[in-house]
């Protein structure tokens, strides 16, 4: 019953991991609602375009009342004037599309609505996007199941250390998906997405390739130590590298990641986000 228990109280807090880094990532998606003169309206702009094709920007309408809407987007950090376009109405939709950009290029962009000769911005800050190579699903879900079973075990073992259960055999296995998962198939992963194996030390300052390489690092000596399980030594290495790679986990996915600078026309890595201004026009 012990054992039992903690593994789904490990389960529970890797599931709170993984969603907490999803969410305060920057390629999780803007949604709201706003309702302005009776009319609401619901919407979700992704910050993340994969494979090829335009993407599809929409908003929901509830109501009946005659609006207009259009799409306005421009290339990040690059000073030119926005491009309007005219949604078209689908039903209660509205919805219009982004232009394919090359892997890693970004969007800047928002919606405007006219509603009685008024018009609106969605949201009221413009929303980046990042459009990506398609990444093949024989390579995506193993590196997400590795990735994700490496940090259920490293939960399993701070767990089994605070509990005095043995915990060499989860160590070892840990060690192997999370190299497995971040070493192997992470560049497999970016490869397919933005055309770089590696773009961390020494190559560039990509801050999840970096750590994820600083992670496996701390791994090392706590491998090396745990020959003799629950010395000194051991102990000590196996707390460090589970708070280092628990404190990987909570800096939010894609972070200064690859960037596509249209100035030089090649991808750049390691930038800090510029802040995003808001957008023209109102909001309610």
């Amino acid at each position: 019953m012990k054992k039992t228990f903690l593994w789904i109280l490990a389960f529970l807090i890797t599931i709170s991991l993984a969603v907490y880094q999803k969410k305060t990532g920057p390629t999780y998606p803007v949604s709201g609602h706003v309702k302005i003169d009776g009319v609401k309206i619901d919407y979700t702009f992704n910050r993340s375009h994969g494979g090829a094709g335009d993407q599809e920007v929409s908003i929901f309408l509830e109501g009946n009342k005659p609006i207009e809407a259009y799409l306005l987007y421009k290339r990040y950090r690059v000073n030119e004037n926005w491009t309007e376009i005219k949604m078209q109405k689908i039903g209660k939709n509205y919805t219009a599309f982004l232009p394919h950009q090359p892997p890693a290029g970004k969007l800047e962009y928002y919606v405007k609505v006219n509603i009685d000769g008024k018009y609106y911005s969605i949201p009221a800050k413009s929303v980046v996007t990042r459009f990506k190579g398609a990444v093949p699903l024989y390579i995506l879900i193993p590196h997400i199941i590795f990735m994700f079973a490496s940090l259920l075990l490293c939960v399993r073992i701070a767990l089994a250390l605070i509990f005095k259960e043995p915990y060499k055999n989860l160590l070892y296995t840990c060690v192997g998906l999370f190299f497995i998962g971040g070493l192997v198939l992470g560049p497999i992963v970016q490869k397919y997405a933005f055309g770089e194996l590696w773009t961390g030390i020494p190559f560039g300052w990509d801050l999840t390739d970096n750590k994820t390489l600083i992670a496996f690092l701390f791994w090392l000596p706590a491998l090396y130590f745990i020959k003799k399980e629950y010395s000194k030594r051991s102990v000590i290495t196996t707390v460090f590298a589970i708070v280092v790679m628990l404190t990987a986990y909570l800096i939010p996915h894609s972070v200064w990641g690859s960037e596509f600078d249209y100035s030089k026309n090649q991808i750049t890595t390691g930038k800090k986000p510029a802040v995003i201004e808001p957008a023209s026009g109102e909001e309610k």
